[in-house]
């Protein structure tokens, strides 16, 4: 158990209404809610809101679980968070400075694929980046995540299991729970492509 735990775990006796469900889940237990059902399809709105507690198909891993997977290397973690996009409306000669994603060391990121419906050219960069992420093999285990409660990692997987990828794990804690726990983290950029 890391030292964030062990301050957690104590606000928590000293204060057991300090935290809402949600931050509870950043806490160590494989994220999602039970009272939350799992729809048969994609979530389309409320990206934003309390996930489910499974994934058919997939496997729903901790924080500790996801970075034994990690530590083993042979899990490929790909980060779905989406992308701010620019300002359209930005003054001429305005520089933007995009926030940058700071996320699992070693994952790749492929922002915007998981809304609940994706254009045809975002679903090609989806398809993409998991060929790339796995060299090809859909037999090669991936991790998606995002943020805790958040949707979009939910869709990712079910989307990867869908495109006939067999060893999909969900780690709903996303980079939050990574962080709060102290593994290690580091800059990522888009995949090439995330533009189109």
């Amino acid at each position: 158990m890391t030292w964030g735990r062990v301050a957690l775990l104590a606000l928590l006796c000293l204060a057991p209404t300090a935290l809402t469900a949600g931050q509870a889940g950043v806490a160590g237990q494989a994220g999602g809610s039970p009272s939350v059902e799992e729809p048969a399809d994609y979530r389309e709105d409320e990206y934003r809101s309390p996930v489910p507690a499974t994934l058919a198909g997939a496997t729903v891993v901790s924080t500790d679980e996801a970075y034994a997977l990690w530590q083993g290397g042979e899990v490929a973690f790909i980060d779905v968070l989406p992308r701010p996009p620019k300002p359209a409306n930005l003054p001429e000669g305005t520089i933007w400075n995009e926030k940058p994603r700071i996320s699992i060391e070693g994952a790749i990121w492929l922002p915007n694929t998981g809304y609940g419906k994706l254009a045809d050219v975002t679903l090609a960069y989806f398809r993409a980046g998991l060929e790339k992420a796995t060299e090809g093999d859909k037999g090669k285990p991936v991790l998606f995540f995002c943020l805790p409660n958040c949707w979009m990692s939910w869709n990712a997987a079910k989307r990867a299991l869908e495109l006939g990828y067999s060893q999909v794990y969900w780690y709903p804690d996303g980079s939050e729970g990574w962080t709060f726990d102290g593994y290690p983290t580091a800059p990522l950029q888009p995949e090439p492509g995330a533009d189109q």
